[in-house]
């Protein structure tokens, strides 16, 4: 696991960064003080978020509790809707497309319709208007996506997540480093996990994070890592494969509109014949000349079998993009990717998130 601390900084702009931590402290005294409602609700809410600006994979973990939990709860996912077209609340429906919930949201109701998806910046009207539906249709447990710097909601839980190449205690604000709130803000959090790490990581890897993160005694630690999904056509009708694949074996252009492609353009790098990338911003709407772009990129690769690889959040955006060229969608593929609890933790993870649940609905009773 890399746990150098030679990512970017901008040592320069530490006035800025000043004024803006005096901001953000100066607003979470306030709700410290009470001077600020912090809300509580009648049902679990299970926070994911983190401390810095995007990055550490909130959406594969959402997903992950969405598993764990679906067969036993009604269970609601309310989001921002990040780069939505639409305004205040907006309750998921089949129909509904990126542009109406904001990627994410569209990639988790997509994948996951029996799920109740809400979106709103004001995430309190969110949860109350979903505990004002109908009881059959009122959700037992709700996720909040990116909410823990959101604290007019009090969750229930709050699942702190840090990138193993970027952890948060060594991190900065903004604008020098990518810190939305002082490194304080994790003694809110429950739970700390480290993701994106190597697969193959070794218990002395595990202790050095530990000593690093100084968690108090409340704070449980865990670490994931990424796994790569099948290689899935956004389009046509042929089966999906493993990236690893030999017969599969062919060239690539990469497209991507994430926080850090980084992981992914290397993997796909092990199995490719060739790889083209094409970096977009994260959360990027692809707009005409974009298209444009990938397809010059795409016509210049010189391959009889090539292909365009996009992630899973990116094919949200290009699915129901009015300006998709017709001739590269039979070429288009993306690749989802699922975590996996490293050091034989995953039943402890499972476990501790069934057991709150229950204790919360006991407790309440």
């Amino acid at each position: 696991m890399d746990l150098a601390r030679n990512f970017t900084l901008y040592p320069s702009l530490y006035p800025a960064s000043f004024l803006y931590g005096l901001g953000v402290r100066f607003r979470n005294q306030l709700f410290d003080w009470g001077w600020l409602k912090s809300t509580s609700f009648q049902v679990p809410v299970i926070c994911v978020g983190n401390l810095s600006a995007g990055g550490t994979g909130k959406t594969p973990h959402i997903e992950y509790l969405i598993r764990t939990l679906m067969d036993q709860y009604r269970v609601a996912v309310v989001s921002r809707g990040y780069k939505r077209k639409t305004k205040g609340f907006v309750l998921a429906t089949a129909q509904s497309s990126s542009s109406d919930i904001g990627d994410e949201p569209y990639q988790i109701k997509f994948k996951y319709p029996q799920v109740i998806v809400a979106v709103d910046a004001n995430r309190c009207r969110a949860i109350d208007r979903l505990l004002a539906l109908p009881e059959m249709e009122r959700p037992e447990v709700i996720l909040l996506d990116d909410g823990l710097q959101h604290r007019y909601v009090s969750p229930s839980l709050t699942l702190l997540l840090t990138d193993s190449s970027r952890m948060y205690c060594f991190d900065k604000l903004l604008p020098v480093g990518r810190l939305r709130e002082p490194i304080a803000g994790a003694d809110r959090a429950s739970v700390v996990i480290v993701t994106k790490c190597d697969a193959d990581i070794n218990p002395m890897d595990c202790r050095v994070a530990e000593v690093n993160l100084a968690l108090y005694p409340y704070q449980s630690l865990f670490f994931t890592s990424i796994r790569y999904a099948k290689v899935t056509p956004l389009f046509n009708q042929q089966a999906s494969y493993a990236l690893s694949d030999a017969k599969h074996r062919c060239s690539y252009l990469l497209v991507s509109g994430i926080a850090n492609p980084a992981p992914l353009i290397a993997e796909v790098k092990r199995y490719a014949t060739a790889v083209e990338v094409l970096n977009f911003s994260d959360h990027y709407m692809f707009k005409q000349k974009d298209f444009n772009q990938i397809a010059a990129s795409f016509k210049a690769i010189e391959s009889a079998d090539k292909r365009i690889l996009v992630t899973e959040k990116d094919a949200a955006r290009l699915v129901s993009n009015p300006h998709l060229p017709e001739e590269l969608k039979p070429f288009i593929y993306y690749i989802p990717i699922e975590i996996n609890f490293l050091s034989n933790k995953q039943a402890d993870f499972e476990r501790m998130i069934v057991n709150h649940v229950a204790q919360f609905n006991k407790n309440r009773s």
